[in-house]
């Protein structure tokens, strides 16, 4: 390679160690311009080779609908697609309507609607589940994509049908009539159907516990009716649902809330 330098000469002379400075920078000057655009040029390389591995890595973030298993050997869905985080066990027929909250280190505690702890997210995408079984907490891991808890359609004809079944279930239960009144529209269909079904299954739940069962000696009808707010009571032997289609999914008391309708005490997750 042939290097040159030009050194041009002052009107009045210049001290003898600017001139060397000057010449220094002239040659100077000749070795960086390669060498710049050299590490201009890994500079770019570096920035396309980090683009293509960023669009070939694959993502951590669980998809919005995912199953999940947790070492106690639970397996669940969690469906975080719509306005409300949604969590339906296997092989049960509730789904759960979360509620989330910051607690600390920036943990996420998902509850229900009776304020039960459900579900506990930490930053690092970590997961702990509380049920029955594990009261204190089963770490969960990710096991692939689920599909949306959508909830059940039924016709007026399935409607009834499905009220006759779980009137008579109740009935051979309790050893007595278990009346069964549904007075809501089109539009709550589906919360229907889930607090038809929620329900009866709490009340079986109860009177399956020895000690509980006789909190259930009065009760002779279940009502769900529209409203503009899901609640549930209990009184003089009537469990009163009300569903409101304008909470969207959130528009039904879980079986929870129905338990400690009849048990207001009572602490055990209704998982």
């Amino acid at each position: 390679m042939k290097l040159t330098a030009r050194v041009r000469t002052a009107p009045t002379p210049l001290p003898i160690t600017m001139a060397i400075a000057i010449v220094a920078a002239a040659w100077l000057s000749l070795f960086a311009a390669p060498t710049v655009q050299a590490q201009e040029r890994g500079n770019a390389q570096a920035e396309q080779s980090q683009t293509l591995r960023n669009r070939g890595a694959p993502s951590r973030t669980p998809p919005p609908v995912g199953r999940y298993v947790s070492d106690s050997g639970e397996a669940f869905t969690l469906d975080r697609s719509g306005q409300r985080p949604l969590l339906r066990f296997d092989r049960r027929d509730e789904t759960w309507v979360l509620r989330p909250t910051v607690a600390a280190r920036g943990d996420v505690i998902y509850r229900n609607d009776a304020g039960q702890q459900i579900l506990r997210l930490t930053p690092g995408g970590g997961m702990t589940v509380f049920t029955a079984r594990a009261p204190g907490g089963s770490p969960a891991s990710f096991t692939g994509p689920g599909e949306t808890l959508a909830p059940p359609s039924l016709g007026p004809a399935q409607l009834f049908q499905l009220m006759a079944r779980r009137s008579a279930m109740l009935s051979q239960n309790m050893g007595r009539l278990i009346e069964i009144n549904v007075d809501t529209d089109e539009e709550a269909e589906g919360l229907t159907v889930e607090a038809l079904i929620l329900s009866t299954d709490a009340v079986l739940r109860i009177a399956r516990s020895p000690t509980n069962r006789s909190s259930l000696n009065q009760l002779r009808r279940i009502i769900i009716v529209q409203g503009g707010s899901a609640t549930v009571t209990y009184a003089r032997g009537e469990l009163r649902i009300v569903v409101a289609p304008t909470q969207g999914v959130a528009g039904r008391p879980s079986s929870a809330r129905v338990i400690r309708a009849f048990l207001p005490q009572d602490p055990t997750p209704g998982r």
